[in-house]
C-alpha cells in the first residue's frame, strides 16, 4: 500500500511541476530559437527537468560514466537498450545534446509532449509506412544540421529486462548519413519500474554508460546486419558486466 501511495504522490508531483517547467521552456525557446539552431540550451533545460524527477526520489540513484565530451564535439546516431519508461529520465542524465525519436502519441501529452515539440524531437508513428518514412526524413534533416539522434533499436521496452533483438533502422540511418554510432547502456531501470507497472519498487541503483563510438569508417564498411549484430553484442556484453557488479 505504501508503495502505491509513493507512486501516486510522485505522479502528482510530475503533473504539477510540468506546467511550471513548460512555461520556463517556452521562455527559453523564445529567447534562443533564433540564435541556437540546434536548441541545445532548451534541451539542457529539458535534461535538468527530466533528471529532477529521479533526483527527488531518495531511493533512486543514477551513476553516469563515459566520455561525454566526445558527444559535444560531433554528432552521432546514439543507440541504447530499453528496459523501462525510466530509461528516458535516466538517459537525460547524460546532459549531452541530441534529439529523441519517440512515439507520436507522447507528443500529445500536456506540457511534457508539448515540450518535446518545442525541442524538435522526432515523432514515430508505429505501423504506418508514411509515418516511418517521415521519421527517417526528420532524422536525416536533424543529423545534417549537426544534431545527434537517440534511438532504442529494440523498438519497445523489454518485459523482463533482457535485451531483445535490434531492428536495423538506426544502423541504416547511420550508414546513409555517414555518421558514427554511439552505443549507450542503461541498467537497473527495469527493477525500478517494470513494463506495465506504475508502482514504486523500493531502493534501486541505475546506471547509464556511454561506450566508445563505432567510427564512420567501420559503419561504412560493415553490412547493416553485421553492424546491427556487433552493436547489440557490445551492449549485451556491457550489460552483463554491470549486472555482475
Amino acid at each position: 500500500m505504501i508503495n502505491r501511495f509513493i507512486a501516486v504522490c510522485f505522479l502528482i508531483f510530475i503533473g504539477l511541476t510540468s506546467a511550471v517547467f513548460f512555461c520556463v521552456a517556452v521562455f527559453i525557446w523564445v529567447l534562443t530559437v533564433l540564435v541556437d539552431r540546434r536548441l541545445i540550451l532548451l534541451h539542457l533545460f529539458t535534461s535538468f527537468w527530466a533528471s529532477l524527477y529521479v533526483w527527488i526520489m531518495p531511493a533512486w540513484s543514477v551513476h553516469v560514466d563515459g566520455k561525454r565530451k566526445t558527444a559535444w564535439r560531433r554528432h552521432f546516431v546514439i543507440v541504447s537498450n530499453h528496459q523501462s519508461q525510466l530509461d528516458i529520465l535516466v538517459a537525460f542524465h547524460l546532459f549531452i545534446p541530441f534529439k529523441w525519436v519517440s512515439k507520436a502519441e507522447v507528443f500529445n501529452l500536456p506540457f511534457i509532449g508539448w515540450n518535446m515539440r518545442l525541442n524538435r524531437y522526432i515523432r514515430l508513428k508505429r505501423g504506418d509506412k508514411a509515418g516511418i518514412a517521415r521519421m527517417f526524413a526528420d532524422c536525416e534533416k536533424a543529423l545534417s544540421r549537426g544534431s545527434s539522434i537517440f534511438m532504442f533499436p529494440e523498438g519497445t521496452r523489454s518485459r523482463n529486462g533482457e535485451l531483445k533483438e535490434f531492428k536495423p533502422g538506426a544502423f541504416l540511418l547511420a550508414k546513409k548519413m555517414n555518421v558514427p554510432i554511439l552505443p549507450v547502456v542503461i541498467n537497473g531501470t527495469h527493477a525500478a519500474l517494470p513494463k506495465h507497472s506504475l508502482n514504486f519498487h523500493g531502493r534501486q541503483h541505475m546506471h547509464v554508460r556511454m561506450l566508445p563510438p563505432i567510427p564512420v569508417e567501420q559503419v561504412a564498411e560493415m553490412p547493416v546486419e553485421s553492424l546491427t549484430d556487433r552493436v547489440r553484442t557490445i551492449i549485451a556484453t556491457e550489460l552483463e558486466k554491470l549486472a555482475a557488479r
